[in-house]
């Protein structure tokens, strides 16, 4: 019984992680005509280890400027640049590490 309970619990907070990233992520993402995956690529050319990515993503999605951008200047001028994320450290922290999770290249490549 307790296993059960155990497992139901996992597959709850697993569930709940990735509607985060679902819910507030990519939704919006897929009204661009970039896919999201795109931006990651982006991050990970410039910023290379997934500690760096994440806190170049975390900074940006927190105070979003032209300057902090990795967009081109043409996508900036359509588009604009994003509001500031509303969710909170914990949740962006999450949805964060699904998104590196989904799109690492390291261990995927052989």
């Amino acid at each position: 019984m307790v296993k059960i309970v155990f497992i139901l619990f996992y597959f709850t907070i697993f569930l709940n992680a990735n509607s985060i990233y679902e819910n507030n992520c990519v939704s919006c993402h897929k009204k661009l005509p970039v896919s999201i995956d795109k931006y990651f690529y982006r991050y990970l050319l410039k910023y290379s280890s997934e500690r760096s990515v994440k806190e170049a993503m975390a900074t940006y999605l927190n105070n979003p400027t032209k300057e902090t951008t990795i967009m081109p200047e043409a996508f900036i001028k359509r588009f604009g640049v994003k509001k500031a994320t509303t969710l909170n450290n914990s949740d962006l922290t999450k949805a964060l590490d699904i998104y590196w999770d989904k799109y690492k290249v390291f261990g995927k490549l052989e």
